[in-house]
């Protein structure tokens, strides 16, 4: 019999609005929107005249009440603090628990099902068993199931191989020739599987890396997980993206290969996800939380809210402070959800992300733009090796980030007619300054048409496409699906090959449960096809209404541009060889009626 839950308050966001403390707006700052100006504008030269003078005051204000606190959630960016700091973080908060209420009866009435299923079926005792999870299941929470092909082809290697050109993009890495291998794989084994050696794939450029080792030295919950890293590798005849070895890092330190059994390899592949899988997490809260959070509170307190530049981040960042607040209260805090469902706890997700976002890899800014991050890693425009032939990711989000930087374009252009208006903006020329107190990792230090167009369009990306690959619906809708994606081992992982069960070391029916219902507590399906969807960006009446004609026009060509994209992605199907995008497993993700336009959870 599987033992009751309490889900109604797992997340503690039923909080009333009527509970938070009343938000206190300075005079000056009453009094600039009072005068209800027509139009965004951005600043002269030299400011005269009542407007100006109530500009820089509104400005000092800001200044002086949202000042820069101590890092929560680990030690990333500064975190608000002060009368208008604490006010801000308080709405959010409080409009973030209006609708987690919702959520959290829809997930309750799903839970309640599919523990009926299961008892039904006297409990998960076979790794089929786990479709019983799925099948008619999560309708009010995740109405449109999960990805085609999850459930039925999660143990082809393809599958495996490719969610690192998906699911999470953010990790894998092509090795350079001159590069040291981290660990060998037999000349006998590698030639067999790829045709060729280990070291000849590293010669060739077609080796690619990646490495989870660290996560060795994090709080445990009791439950059990390797520390995995691992080869994949461009097939020299097929040009197919697949896995080559998984390395465990832990016992006897084994390492597999597709030529070991079944039951071995796919328990590695399972090894794997779960260290991938909590990297994606806390990789996703330092390179777009944490990194979009700084550089507002920085634009806050330097630019008027009469800038477009304020106003378009404020579109774009709705909320933007209620969720690290959410993440301690409920996520990571001891006793939280990390510690019921993952391998580690709640507080190593905090040394995580701090790692993460202080190593650079996830905090710094120029350097993770779209496509520096992919050339970077040997993934994207590569001077050595192979090109990728199918890569998802970049095929979806480079649509949707040329469509942002369009829009940016025309937008930066609209209001900067000169070279010297960068210059003349002094409150934009504060914002670029501000970088330095507020620890903005690798920000520009000055600012010309190109250099704004793309911290304009890293914001809107970074809040966008960035976030929904690793988070939200994408959650539930692939990543963290079972049995191939677990939260935890419920066995320490073998010493010696050759297991004839994979089911003592996966989530028991409980625990499963228990998994899924933290994915769908970040999953939105309300949001698809909704005025928050991706396509929708920049459609925002009151906004566009104080801007000028050409940013509504470049907003209209967005949406349209995102609906073919959409409507697009929906079409897709598996072809004559079973794939979609070169995938066994039909990816929606980044589809901009079901993706949302800012951070959402």
């Amino acid at each position: 019999m599987l033992t009751s839950i309490t889900w109604s308050f797992c997340l503690g966001l039923a909080l009333e609005v009527s509970c938070a403390p009343s938000i206190h707006v300075p005079q000056a700052l009453r009094r600039q929107s009072a005068d209800n100006f027509t139009s965004y504008s951005i600043p002269p030269l030299e400011s005269s005249g009542l407007n100006g003078t109530l500009r820089a005051s509104a400005i000092k204000v800001k200044s002086d009440t949202f000042l820069y606190g101590p890092s929560i959630a680990g030690n990333t960016s500064f975190w608000p603090t002060g009368p208008l700091g604490k006010s801000i973080v308080t709405a959010d908060f409080a409009a973030l628990s209006v609708d987690e209420p919702l959520e959290l009866k829809k997930i309750a009435a799903d839970v309640a099902v599919v523990t009926a299923t299961i008892e039904g079926a006297g409990g998960l005792k076979q790794l089929s068993d786990y479709e019983l999870l799925y099948k008619n299941q999560w309708k009010e929470s995740l109405p449109e199931g999960v990805d085609v092909g999850v459930v039925t082809n999660y143990t082809n290697d393809l599958f495996f191989s490719m969610e690192r050109l998906s699911v999470n993009p953010y990790s894998i890495r092509r090795l350079n020739p001159s590069d040291t291998l981290a660990f060998p794989v037999d000349n006998g084994i590698a030639t067999n599987i790829t045709g060729i050696t280990l070291s000849g794939l590293l010669k060739s450029g077609s080796l690619f890396y990646a490495d989870y080792r660290d996560q060795a030295t994090l709080e445990s919950t009791g439950r059990f997980a390797a520390y995995c890293d691992a080869y994949f590798y461009i097939h020299p005849r097929s040009g197919d993206f697949l896995p080559l070895a998984i390395r465990t890092n832990t016992g006897s330190n084994l390492i597999y290969t597709p030529a070991d059994t079944s039951n071995d390899w796919l328990l590695a592949k399972m090894m794997f996800n779960l260290n991938d899988f909590w990297h994606s997490q806390w990789y996703h809260l330092g390179a777009t939380h944490n990194v979009l959070e700084i550089i507002w509170e920085a634009a806050y307190r330097t630019l008027s809210d009469d800038h477009p530049i304020m106003a378009l981040l404020k579109r774009l960042s709705i909320r933007l402070f209620a969720y690290r607040v959410s993440a301690v209260t409920n996520l990571i805090n001891k006793g939280g959800l990390i510690d019921k469902s993952f391998a580690f706890t709640g507080a190593a997700a905090g040394i995580s992300t701090t790692k993460l976002y202080q190593s650079g890899a996830a905090g710094n800014f120029q350097s993770n733009y779209f496509y520096r991050n992919l050339e970077s890693r040997g993934l994207y425009n590569n001077t050595f090796g192979p090109k990728i032939k199918c890569f998802p990711f970049l095929e979806d989000a480079s649509v949707i980030h040329t469509s942002i930087q369009s829009v940016m374009t025309t937008f930066v252009d609209s209001y900067y007619t000169s070279p010297s208006s960068f210059q003349q903006d002094k409150e934009l020329q504060a914002w670029i300054a501000e970088a330095k107190p507020a620890k903005i990792m690798d920000f520009p230090s000055s600012v010309d048409r190109q250099t704004l167009i793309d911290i304009l369009t890293q914001f809107a990306y970074l809040g966008s496409a960035a976030h929904q690959t690793l988070n939200t619906n994408d959650l539930a809708e692939i990543k963290g699906t079972l049995p191939f994606h677990p939260a935890s081992l419920y066995q320490t992982p073998p010493e010696k090959k050759g297991v004839p069960d994979l089911m003592p070391y996966l989530p028991p029916a409980n625990a499963s449960i228990q998994q899924l219902v933290l994915l769908g507590l970040f999953a939105r399906p309300a949001l698809v096809n909704s005025n928050v969807s991706l396509s929708q960006m920049f459609n925002d009446a009151p906004m566009l209404g104080k801007m000028n004609t050409k940013v509504a026009d470049a907003s209209a060509t967005f949406e349209k541009e995102m609906l073919a994209q959409s409507k697009a992605i929906a079409a897709r199907s598996f072809d004559k060889d079973g794939l979609s995008q070169g995938m066994p497993f039909i990816w929606r993700s980044l589809d901009p009626q079901r993706a949302p336009y800012y951070l959402t959870i």
